[in-house]
């Protein structure tokens, strides 16, 4: 587990989507070289530069106090000379002795290097005051009889190109970042576009083709999705043309024999009501192997009030002697075929109409989903066979076909939704099924 957790900190803070990943992966190794080039720049030649300069004002304020000191009386002239040739501004404050100064806001290491540099050209106490004067730093000095002050002009100890530099890193970081941003949106754009068009297909929604952009691979992804939808599309009305075909031919002779049976007065009136009622059987039969072959593959998806259609599948419920009871908020809409959707919620509580004595139906909102339970009081199902139960053909009912789970499971799937069959609190059976907004 120990050499997995540096793994899972990083995959924690990496981001999640192909947009922020990709964006990183173009911009580390930018910003790590052009952090190189500035270590490089700022350690060495800026570095360098900024001894010299600072080397340069310490020699010149060095120079002036030596010669103050070897003539006291020619001080202001010294002082004149210096403010004419090194751009000085001195003053000599008579009997004043050093302040304590605030540390320097001098950006870089010019401050180190000009404290360096004066302490090793004066040998006697120093203070410098950055920030007294716009453009000037102040050098104040402990003369024998009072402090030299000399204003000494920022730019003599700045290098101009540091600055030009800097701006040169930080708005090409920027332009290739606005760049990249640009053309790694319009990548991403085609495959959230065609993941959202498979998305929707696969809930049966028919948003048509979708237009190809981006790179050539992901338009090439894009023009093969359309081709799958047109040909899957194409599949499911043929088998839907050819099943009403099926039904027509099957229901037909159906018809034949009931009329047959109709004019056949010689046959005993228990044997008539036993062969017509194979016959109902034989079509009830027919019909529903039909819906599950057909999978309600041409109706589409529309904005629908679930609440509505739970109301009408538990009053055709109740009509049918089912005692069924309805929990589920107001106006609670979600795309999906109502009429598939009605056909699976039906056979779910035909089901449990067939095992239980009374039935409670609910609904709600559960972020960006909603959830549907169907409960009753029956024995319930055991949860070895639970899955088997939604598999075609497989019932625990001797008079079932084994299609009525399964028809419901494809239709709840087919909306991106999940069913699970669950042991109820208090006995009994839950269906529980989710379905996306």
């Amino acid at each position: 587990m120990g050499p997995l957790q540096p793994e899972r900190l990083l995959r924690k803070f990496l981001p999640r989507g192909l947009f922020g990943r990709s964006l990183l992966i173009v911009l580390v190794p930018m910003v790590v070289l052009q952090g190189v080039a500035l270590q490089i720049f700022y350690g060495s030649h800026l570095e360098t530069l900024s001894r010299r300069l600072a080397g340069a004002v310490a020699g010149e304020i060095a120079f002036m106090i030596d010669q103050i000191e070897r003539d006291p009386t020619r001080r202001g002239l010294v002082m004149q000379e210096a403010n004419i040739h090194f751009t000085f501004g001195t003053v000599f404050l008579r009997n004043e002795t050093l302040r304590h100064l605030p540390p320097p806001d001098a950006p870089g290491p010019v401050d180190t290097d000009l404290a360096a540099a004066l302490a090793q050209d004066l040998h006697r106490p120093f203070n410098v005051a950055w920030h007294t004067h716009p453009g000037l730093l102040r050098v104040n000095i402990q003369m024998s009889d009072g402090v030299l002050s000399i204003d000494v002009p920022r730019k003599r100890l700045f290098v101009g190109t540091f600055y030009i530099f800097l701006v040169w890193l930080i708005g090409s970081a920027l332009l290739l970042f606005v760049l990249a941003a640009l053309f790694l949106r319009t990548q991403v754009r085609g495959i959230k576009r065609l993941a959202e068009a498979a998305e929707a297909f696969g809930m049966g929604r028919d948003n048509g083709p979708i237009r190809p952009e981006g790179a050539i691979e992901v338009r090439r992804a894009a023009s093969a999705f359309n081709r799958m939808q047109e040909r899957l599309l194409r599949f499911l009305t043929q088998r839907t043309t050819m099943l009403a075909g099926v039904s027509h031919d099957l229901r037909t002779p159906l018809t034949r024999l009931r009329l047959a049976l109709a004019m056949q007065p010689g046959i005993p009136q228990e044997d008539m009501r036993d062969m017509e009622g194979d016959i109902a059987e034989m079509e009830r039969l027919i019909g529903i192997y039909l819906s599950f072959a057909r999978g309600e593959g041409e109706e589409q998806a529309v904005p629908t009030d679930l609440t509505e259609l739970l109301e009408e599948v538990c009053a055709a419920a109740r009509r049918a002697g089912a005692r069924v009871s309805l929990a589920a908020p107001h106006g609670l809409t979600v795309t999906l075929r109502p009429e598939a959707m009605r056909r699976a919620l039906t056979n779910l509580i035909d089901n449990s109409r067939r095992h239980a004595a009374e039935i409670m139906v609910g609904a709600a909102r559960a972020g960006r989903n909603v959830q549907i339970f169907i409960d009753d009081d029956g024995p319930g199902i055991p949860a070895g066979k639970r899955e088997t139960l939604l598999k075609p053909f497989e019932s625990d009912d001797p008079g079932g076909t084994g299609l009525g789970l399964s028809i419901a499971r494809d239709i709840i799937i087919a909306h991106g939704g999940a069913i699970r069959l669950l042991d109820r609190p208090g006995g009994g059976l839950r269906v529980a099924i989710e379905l996306p907004l």
